[in-house]
């Protein structure tokens, strides 16, 4: 739930849920984010990108040699959103 004085920060062209990453912003994740993919929500998206237009998701339940999911890019018209 979002508090009355707390405003959320504008979303970036690219994000990633990995706190490993560069495109990681922990304030963003402090509210709840939606995505829209080719007009549809989702709620697997690990990583997009608005200006290129795409996404990365899991690729089923198959991990890489570090143990984190496969990802798959998925291109597409993007569109990222707080709820």
């Amino acid at each position: 739930m979002k508090e009355e004085g707390q405003a959320a920060p504008p979303l970036p062209d690219r994000l990633s849920v990995d706190p490993a990453s560069p495109h990681h912003l922990a304030a963003v994740f402090e509210h709840e984010i939606g995505i829209r993919f080719n007009d549809k929500e989702r709620s697997d998206v690990e990583e997009y990108c608005v200006s290129e237009g795409w996404v990365k998701v899991a690729a089923g339940k198959t991990l890489d040699r570090k143990g984190k999911p496969l990802l798959i890019k998925l291109k597409g018209k993007v569109e990222a959103f707080y709820r």
